[in-house]
């Protein structure tokens, strides 16, 4: 038995870290290429959509809403953190990602 497992093995049941398990049963898959993100002090919304614009530089944007999700604050920033690590692997295998707005110089 490695060091690791003998010290986990003797920590008690409410210091080990849960086992979690993803139950797909009722999952659903969704496309959406509109996002929008708003927050108060106790809650986060993300917004997710599908956006119908089909020619460039129209005056008027039409996005239909398939999702909401609500989530807390600290449920946000984990979700922050995972989509960031992520797509620091994806642009370090397959290059950087432009979306056309201005480089943070501060970040």
């Amino acid at each position: 038995m490695s060091e690791e497992k003998k010290v986990a093995a003797n920590e008690p049941k409410a210091a080990r870290e849960p086992e979690v398990v993803w139950n797909d049963a009722n999952m659903k898959s969704i496309y959406v290429n509109a996002t929008n993100v708003v927050a108060g002090r106790e809650e986060v919304m993300m917004l997710l959509g599908v956006n119908r614009v089909w020619k460039m530089n129209q005056e008027k944007v039409d996005v239909d809403i398939a999702e909401r999700v609500v989530m807390t604050p600290f449920t946000a920033k984990r979700l922050a953190i995972m989509l960031g690590a992520t797509l620091k692997a994806y642009e370090a295998k397959y290059g950087k990602i432009e979306i056309g707005l201005p480089e943070n110089k501060n970040a």
